[in-house]
């Protein structure tokens, strides 16, 4: 018996790490539905997803004669007209130039929780141009510098239908068809620039073709001040936002388009020492188009309306005096198209850009114009610009000399808000050597 017990407990002995593997290792059942659970895990999409991006952006230009400008002459409008001094040379055939970063971007991409069935998005982006200009009755440089909200929106996307709401693009810019001009004027004049906060509705009709219908509010970029108005009054006295309805047809090598706009703005709401109820009602319309493969890179823009000072466009509005002594308004008519061409090629990529705008005056007997491009007695009549490019690309790193020429006609003010007489022809020079840094 007691020879049994010694043989039981030696095999039990035996036996007891066989039985504590048996407890601890698990099935090949169990691991394997371990594994599934962290591939689900896995494929399962992040609740979040943040990324960044931008660009390290410096400027040199040198410009042939003094222009319209922002930003310390960064971004050029128009040559000014002739400005004779006692011994009749003109003053304004001065050159000039800068060298500037302030067009460096940061931005951000954010990805979250489906909202409602929708995937939720937005997007944050600012750069260093600042908002105000330099304060020429003392020293320094106004806001330059220092960072500039660009866009910042959220969308909520159905797959069919989407809705974005908050500060993007005014929706005459088409991000998918604006000049590639290495300038950062963006064709400025003669394409549509500027960002408003607004709502956004798309729809599409087919997986080609997409409508979308917005109200938006000026903001950073605004109509002129009318006598006795302030900065952006015009927009914060209308009860009614501007309304935009736009189709979209996008397919592998096109993008088509064309859309209206109304907008209906109150300069004042006093006027006379009365209260005024005197608005600017004006419409626009444009249509654009872009051809684009492994080649080349087509675009092809026009926009004509009244009142697209704006859109940092030729224009604005006329003052009228009524019986009463109140001021009431018309808007200014102006027009402009412009085409841009280049290359696709990954590595070295010249293109051109040809822009053209002219000015459609207004109905004779007002008292006052308020619009981009008048000075005193004189107003231009049109605007055209040229411009060749290269961009020599490696990786995110880019640079891009440029020659652009910027002409101008100025005449002496007529009854219709146009140029007829005294023409003046005046031009300037731009070349612009541009380096980017991309992340």
């Amino acid at each position: 018996m007691k020879k049994n017990s010694i043989f039981i407990a030696i095999a039990t002995f035996a036996m007891l790490p066989s039985l504590s593997q048996a407890q601890v290792t698990p099935s090949n059942e169990d691991l394997l539905k371990r594994i599934e659970k962290l591939e689900a895990e896995k494929a399962k999409p992040k609740d979040w997803d943040i990324s960044f991006y931008g660009w390290v952006r410096t400027e040199y230009s040198f410009d042939s004669r003094q222009s319209a400008y922002a930003r310390e002459y960064h971004l050029n409008l128009f040559p000014l007209d002739e400005k004779l001094d006692a011994n009749g040379k003109d003053i304004n055939a001065a050159g000039s130039s800068n060298f500037l970063a302030v067009t460096t971007r940061v931005g951000t991409r954010i990805k979250g929780p489906d909202v409602w069935g929708s995937k939720a998005s937005a997007n944050i982006e600012a750069d260093f141009f600042g908002n105000t200009e330099l304060n020429k009755t003392s020293a320094g440089t106004g806001s330059l510098g220092l960072l500039r909200l660009r866009h910042a929106y959220a969308t909520l996307d159905w797959g069919k239908t989407a809705v974005t709401f908050g500060q993007t693009w005014y929706p005459t810019f088409i991000p998918e068809v604006f000049p590639a001009v290495a300038n950062f004027n963006t064709g400025i004049l003669f394409n549509p620039f500027g960002w408003a906060g607004q709502v956004k509705l798309t729809q599409k009709l087919t997986p080609e073709l997409a409508l979308s219908v917005v109200a938006y509010k000026d903001r950073e970029f605004q109509t002129a001040n009318a006598t006795g108005s302030a900065v952006n009054a015009a927009t914060f006295n209308s009860s009614m936002p501007t309304l935009h309805a736009q189709l979209q047809y996008k397919n592998k090598n096109i993008v088509a388009g064309a859309g209206a706009e109304y907008q209906s703005l109150k300069p004042v709401i006093e006027s006379n020492g009365l209260a005024s109820s005197y608005k600017i009602n004006s419409a626009n319309y444009l249509a654009y188009f872009k051809y684009y493969n492994d080649k080349v890179i087509a675009k092809l823009y026009g926009i004509t309306g009244g009142n697209l000072h704006h859109l940092v466009m030729l224009g604005g509005f006329a003052g009228y005096t009524e019986a009463n002594g109140q001021e009431s308004y018309k808007p200014t008519k102006s027009s402009a198209v412009w085409m841009d061409l280049a290359s696709a090629n990954p590595k070295m990529a010249p293109g051109v850009f040809l822009g053209y705008t002219k000015n459609g005056g207004v109905d004779a007997g007002y008292k006052n114009l308020y619009m981009r491009g008048i000075s005193g007695a004189r107003i231009i009549d049109d605007i055209w610009r040229a411009s060749a490019r290269v961009d020599f690309k490696q990786n995110k790193f880019m640079i891009t000399p440029e020659v652009e020429y910027t002409a101008a006609k100025w005449g002496d003010l007529n009854a219709s808000g146009k140029a007829r007489n005294n023409i003046k022809n005046v031009g300037n020079l731009r070349g612009t050597v541009r380096v980017m840094y991309s992340f």
